[in-house]
């Protein structure tokens, strides 16, 4: 059992949510179903209130915690990805069926939560002990929406 779990507040969405994102990461499970013996402010006895799942082998929690609270982007899960085809891989299936691309990698899914979706050579491109080369790149990745690697190795490069 991890130490830390991340709690993701759904109204009424948890497992719909879950079970999307076990369909798009691997390593990913649902571990439980947790019902409510009672009624509470998102819903009845005997509906689930709560649903444990891994991505990627990170443990998560999706409440169901009723329309009080919303995602905003004061946080956001970050994916790093290999490669372009693993950044084109999240990308599209986040953005799937009433997701919304935003800018410089950011997304917001069907569900509302916030996701970068990040190429690691970008990472490692800004951490350049040259200045220039990483605020080319810098500058080149606040111009996109979806992180293309090879315009950023460009812009890299000079």
């Amino acid at each position: 059992m991890d130490k830390i779990v991340p709690c993701l507040w759904f109204d009424g969405q948890a497992a719909g949510a879950a079970e999307f994102y076990v369909s798009v990461f691997p390593d990913a499970r649902i571990d439980a179903r947790n019902t409510s013996a009672i009624d509470w402010p998102g819903g009845k006895a005997g509906e689930v209130i709560l649903v444990e799942f891994t991505l990627a082998g990170q443990s998560y929690q999706g409440l169901n915690g009723g329309p009080d609270n919303e995602f905003n982007e004061a946080i956001s899960l970050s994916v790093t990805c290999k490669d372009q085809a693993e950044v084109d891989h999240y990308w599209e299936a986040l953005t799937a069926d009433g997701g919304e691309p935003i800018q410089c990698g950011w997304l917001k899914d069907r569900f509302g939560v916030g996701w970068q979706i990040v190429p690691e050579a970008m990472m490692t491109m800004l951490r350049d002990d040259d200045p220039e080369k990483s605020q080319r790149v810098m500058a080149a990745m606040v111009q996109m929406v979806k992180l293309d690697v090879a315009k950023l190795k460009q812009a890299y490069e000079g």
